[in-house]
């Protein structure tokens, strides 16, 4: 099982296996030719209201953590395709944020690598 992180403005890879998109908005700036994502799945992004919540304020990280993994629990179904999916080969979960410790990506990746 290997899920790699990467930002919606680097360069695609071969390596990156499936390039799933795990963001809400699509990124700004970026085409789709250019993001070249197999899969947008933005129903497994954090919800519009968390987002706005959290604002990337790094203060607010413990409790956005919290918050996402409840609605991460309360959303199976996105979750079941992307365990499918990791099963299968190497995915690569997409993402737009600037900080790259602290994003919704980085924690769903710790969600599926868990169980």
């Amino acid at each position: 099982m290997t899920i790699r992180l990467k930002r919606a403005y680097d360069k695609p890879a071969r390596a990156d296996g499936q390039r799933v998109l795990v963001e809400r908005l699509w990124p700004r700036g970026v085409t789709r030719v250019r993001a070249a994502v197999d899969l947008w799945l933005k129903e497994i992004a954090p919800s519009a209201e968390l987002r706005k919540w959290f604002a990337h304020d790094p203060a607010k990280w413990t409790e956005f953590k919290r918050r996402y993994r409840r609605e991460l629990r309360d959303n199976p179904v996105p979750v079941k395709l992307l365990r499918r999916m990791v099963k299968q080969g190497t995915v690569t979960l997409i993402y737009a944020a600037r900080d790259e410790e602290r994003n919704s990506a980085v924690l769903l990746r710790e969600f599926l690598e868990r169980g």
